[in-house]
């Protein structure tokens, strides 16, 4: 849970109390980079770092917010004025929220919001995702939408959080962080089939097998909104075109030679060979996390970071280095996570030697002359957004 209880600041600066508090937890990607925008498979699990808002309705059609982690500023808008680019910066993913869901029929109106997060900023971690569903969370309860009730409603919630991001705050993401954030499940991944939206919770049985699940975050700079993540995209889109698909998802693996010989540019093969593969490692580290082969997910783990780094070259060196030292302490697998160009790695560690782990990233990261990196350990998935109780 987050450190910082918003109600009291909520009382402060609103001069009411909230209806209620709502939360969502950031995540990390086990396997599937850049799948989700092509139709394909991935496998996200839960964090236990959330965005935690207070909340309650107004009765004038505007948005009041405020974050502890931006003190001193309350954002104010008009619902009848959001359209893509207004309200800017971190505000248009909460407004954004509130817009898609009207969009979508829902009786959703003003909102006084105050938030706060532990979800690292700018590490890979989802945490604009998490920011979303806890506002999605928050309109449910105090609109009474009741769509956190199943998974078809909160399907809904997820969709309208993507189209937040998509249309209002113009990251071109695919819906994989927001679907985590709302659909997830305590102790399992979520291997959530983008084409049709369709989930399955996959076990995932850390403490069973004595291993860790180390995030290394890089700390170096990471941004979606900067034109690389959109580039990747385009290339996948043109390359769908030429091949005459919907999307890369439709490209079976066994005729991935014969497809890669229509295209003539490298560069746009590079990025299908990524894509294509990397939908097959996500079908067999599900099969080996049903298995209980976490030696196989850590090998699945390494090839889905050569690949990422040498066909869709979407790491850096802060990445690398982390990748690279993990693995020379003993982890199992270790792979860059999340769209990129910075941000955090994942290394699947026996619990024995994530001391040694953390030493060694450390240290190279030193050697190297990096900044320092950060460290989160999951034990344990963690469950979906919802009401804070107590």
């Amino acid at each position: 849970m987050a450190p910082v209880e918003p109600s009291s600041t909520f009382r402060s600066l609103f001069g009411h109390d909230p209806q209620g508090r709502w939360q969502a937890p950031g995540r990390v990607n086990l396997i599937g980079e850049h799948t989700d925008y092509n139709d394909g498979l991935c496998l996200p699990v839960a964090l236990d770092r959330r965005t935690v808002v207070a909340a309650a309705a107004r009765d004038d059609g505007r948005l009041r917010v405020a974050s502890l982690e931006v003190p001193g500023e309350v954002v104010e808008v008009d619902l009848a004025e959001v359209r893509p680019g207004h309200p800017q910066g971190w505000a248009a993913y909460v407004a954004g929220v509130l817009w898609a869901l009207r969009e979508a029929g829902m009786p959703v109106g003003g909102l006084d919001l105050v938030l706060t997060s532990d979800v690292p900023l700018g590490a890979g971690l989802s945490s604009s995702a998490a920011l979303e569903a806890s506002v999605a969370a928050a309109a449910d309860g105090v609109f009474g939408l009741g769509l956190l009730a199943d998974d078809a409603g909160r399907a809904v919630l997820a969709d309208a959080c993507r189209r937040a991001e998509n249309e209002i705050a113009d990251a071109p993401t695919g819906g994989m962080d927001q679907a985590i954030s709302l659909r997830a499940r305590e102790g399992h991944a979520l291997l959530l089939d983008c084409r049709d939206g369709s989930v399955e919770h996959v076990p995932l049985e850390l403490e069973q097998h004595g291993l860790d699940l180390l995030v290394i975050d890089t700390r170096a700079p990471h941004a979606l909104v900067d034109g690389q993540y959109g580039a990747r995209r385009r290339d996948c889109e043109e390359a769908a075109r030429l091949l005459g698909v919907a999307s890369l998802r439709e490209v079976d693996p066994t005729g991935l030679d014969e497809a890669l010989g229509r295209l003539e540019e490298e560069r746009v093969r590079r990025r299908v060979r990524h894509v294509v593969t990397e939908i097959e490692r996500v079908r067999r580290c599900a099969d080996a996390l049903r298995a209980g082969d976490l030696e196989e997910v850590g090998r699945l783990f390494c090839a889905s970071h050569d690949s990422l780094r040498d066909d869709y070259e979407v790491s850096c060196p802060e990445l690398d280095t982390a990748v690279t030292a993990a693995l020379r302490a003993g982890a199992l697998g270790a792979r860059m996570t999340g769209g990129g160009f910075g941000g955090s790695a994942i290394a699947l560690v026996r619990r024995e030697a994530l001391d040694v782990t953390v030493r060694t990233v450390r240290d190279d990261f030193a050697a190297a002359g990096m900044g320092e990196p950060a460290f989160l350990v999951l034990e344990r998935a963690g469950g979906p957004a919802g009401p804070v109780h107590g």
